[in-house]
This record gives C-alpha cells, structure tokens and sequence, in this order.
C-alpha cells in the first residue's frame, strides 16, 4: 500500500500526485451517478408493467357481462321477482343495491351485529352472509314488507310504545328478529329465554330493557306500558351516604 506521508490530509493532493490514470480508477462512485443508473433500470423495468396496466384499463373500460352471472327467482314482499346477477352477491347487497330496499342495513357485514336480519320463507337470517344465488324460489320478507298497508305490525307499535329505539340504526334487523323470537315460541318463555333468543342483535345505544319489553308483550307475557313509566327515579338525597 502506498504510503500518503507527505502529502497531508488531502486525498486530491494523493491523486494528483500519482497521475490522473490512478485517480480515475480510484476515486468514489459519485452520487449524481448513481441516481442517473438508478432512473435508468427503474425506467426499464416498469416500461413493461405500465403498458400492460393501460392495456387492462382500456379494457375495463368496454362493457362486458356478468363474469359469474346467476339468474335467480324469488319473491321479496310478496313481489315475484326475476333477477340476473354475479353469483357472489349477497343477499343483503341484492336487497339495498339492486332492489334499493334501503330498510336492511349493513352493520358488521361479518354475521356479528344482526342489523341485516330477514325472514327467508319465515325464519330469520343474516343476509350478509347468505348468498343470493341460492335462494332459488324462496320468499323473502324485509322490514319494508311487514306491515300490512298504512298499518304497523303489532311489533313495530311495540318498538314505539316502549321507545325501544334510540338512533334507530339496527331497529329494522330488532324488530326482524323479535318478530321470528314471538313466531319461535322462545318469548314466551322466561325473560332470560327471551333474551338469549335476541342476543344475536346488538344495539349499539343499549336499549335492550325497552327492546326486551316490546318482545314480552307482542308475546303477551307483558302489560302492553312503557317501561320508562315503571323506572324508579331515585333523588341523590335518598341515596345512602
């Protein structure tokens, strides 16, 4: 190795005095350099990638059929009905999307809150997570379809007599499953019985005492009376100290 004594601590002075051959074999690889070879090979790269994605966009771009399309008859509210659609779609999006059936709402979209319940041929389900395509030929009964005219359902004169609701979000799929709860027979039971059988609808302002309430007099083991009417309203002076 040879030795920089001499030449202090300058590295140009090393170069220059060794010759320019020397310092251009040696010196740093310089940033500017770098960058340039960089942009290069990206470039070089993605040019492929780019053309191929404006390919698939310009063909996304035409219109084009169902790519797994079913065709489905059934009957939502009475209604027959016959409609083509992607076989991944779920009831619950056939309902507010295609049917503009707005009453189902989308809470979870995973089975956990039940604000998507409907009856299908009577029984309760969760329509975000049952398939649309295979319910060939059945009935379908949304909270839209309930009520009979301009007349509430004996459930829905409940939900308002004992203010069974707050923001009223999941009050359609509530009262979807008090109305299978009373058909079901399990209302009519204990109030832990009754309780159990709606614990699969969750009501995010905690009205499930006034919930509880509308269920057990549909049922008929309940004095149809708001239940704010039976509450003790305690002072803070009676309150031990």
């Amino acid at each position: 190795m040879l030795s920089t004594a001499g030449f202090g601590n300058s590295l140009v002075e090393y170069y220059t005095k060794f010759g320019e051959d020397f310092m251009e074999s040696e010196k740093p690889f310089k940033r500017r350099e770098f960058l340039a070879s960089v942009g290069a090979t990206t470039a070089a790269t993605t040019m492929p990638l780019t053309a191929v994605a404006q390919q698939e966009a310009s063909q996304s771009k035409l219109p084009s059929p169902l790519r797994f399309k079913a065709d489905i008859s059934l009957t939502i509210n009475g209604q027959p009905k016959q409609i083509a659609i992607d076989s991944r779609t779920t009831l619950l999006d056939l309902l507010r999307e295609n049917e503009g059936l707005m009453g189902t709402k989308k809470g979870c979209d995973h089975g956990a809150c039940g604000a998507c319940t409907v009856h299908v041929d009577g029984k309760r389900i969760l329509s975000c997570l049952t398939l649309a395509a295979t319910l060939e030929g059945v009935a379908i009964t949304t909270i839209e379809g309930v009520s009979e005219e301009e007349s509430l359902h004996p459930m829905q004169e409940a939900f308002l007599n004992c203010d069974a609701f707050q923001c009223g979000y999941c009050t359609p799929g509530q009262i979807m499953s008090a109305i299978a709860c009373v058909r079901e027979g399990h209302a009519s039971g204990s109030t832990e019985e009754a309780r159990e059988w709606m614990s699969g609808n969750l009501c995010r302002c905690s009205a499930y005492p006034n919930i509880l309430a509308a269920v057990r007099q549909v049922a008929g083991v309940a004095a149809a009376a708001d239940p704010a009417d039976q509450a003790m309203v305690i002072s803070l002076k009676e309150l031990p100290s």
